[in-house]
């Protein structure tokens, strides 16, 4: 909360903060060094990763069809709701708090769910805003290599020399800090819109969120730290990122994205602390 405050404060004081320089570091260097240097480091064994990363596909999966259901219903584009209502804010508030109550494994379990989604924002994400089929920017994204190399490593068991590792642990350390950051400055300078269909769609999203996240849990056998680490991924606010494709694609929709994107932080603020409390 500290550090999302911090970013907040810069942007209310008008301190220059460059957000898409901030994006670039965390995608091109922050996130591929933080998967290397954790996955690497065997924290998590080979099996339980993929498993997750299965159970994050089913995920957002369950999201998507309930999602989707949900727009039709009511009215609203689903060009324009479908991915925020779909992917949520991993990174920037899932990861430091994964990390925050389950240390180094819970952290390394976090990013076979943050993998999935990293996967989805920038081919779903990108797709329904913009109506059409690219793997342009998919192919683009660092990330994706990082998997493959730490899954390699993974599955034979082979550690980076040390050095490497060193040098990716310091890089890697980057990110959580700066997701933080721009987290708040990002909120603080968002154009909300209809605040009354942010609230609906925010709780909307949270009831579906906790129905997920049981049920996929229960589907999957979860337990311990695995299954605490999950729960919380399934209840993250709706990624800011969405946003801003949102933004792009369909702007007579992005001030009503934004509200809700808003709501939904605020509103885990109050449900992270009584998931972790009574849940996980």
């Amino acid at each position: 909360m500290i550090c999302v405050l911090a970013g907040f404060g810069l942007a209310r004081f008008k301190v220059y903060f460059d957000t898409k320089m901030v994006g670039s570091l965390v995608s091109n260097i922050g996130y591929p060094t933080l998967i290397l240097s954790h996955l690497a480091g065997q924290h998590v064994a080979f099996g339980a990763f993929i498993n997750v990363m299965l159970a994050a596909t089913v995920m957002i999966a369950c999201f998507g069809v309930i999602a989707l259901v949900f727009l039709k219903a009511v009215g609203l584009p689903v060009r324009a709701f479908l991915s925020p209502m779909m992917l949520s804010n991993v990174g920037n508030v899932g990861l430091p708090v994964s990390f925050l109550a389950f240390g180094d494994h819970g952290l390394a379990i976090a990013m076979a769910v943050l993998i999935i989604v990293v996967v989805g924002i920038f081919s779903v994400g990108i797709w329904l805003p913009a109506g059409k089929l690219s793997f342009t920017d998919l192919a683009k994204q660092p990330v994706i290599y990082a998997v493959v190399l730490s899954l390699l490593l993974m599955g034979t068991d082979t550690a980076l020399p040390a050095p490497i590792a060193k040098g990716m642990t310091i890089l890697g350390g980057l990110s959580i800090p700066l997701m933080l950051l721009t987290l708040g400055y990002t909120l603080a300078t968002l154009n909300i819109g209809g605040v009354l269909k942010g609230c609906l769609l925010a709780l909307f999203h949270m009831a579906m969120s906790v129905l997920v996240a049981y049920g996929v849990s229960l589907l999957f056998g979860f337990d311990g730290v695995t299954k605490g680490v999950f729960v919380l991924m399934c209840l993250m606010p709706s990624s800011v990122a969405t946003y801003l494709w949102v933004e792009k694609f369909q702007p007579a929709h992005a001030a009503d994205v934004a509200a809700f994107i808003m709501i939904s932080t605020l509103l885990t603020i109050l449900v992270i602390p009584l998931a972790l409390t009574f849940w996980v």
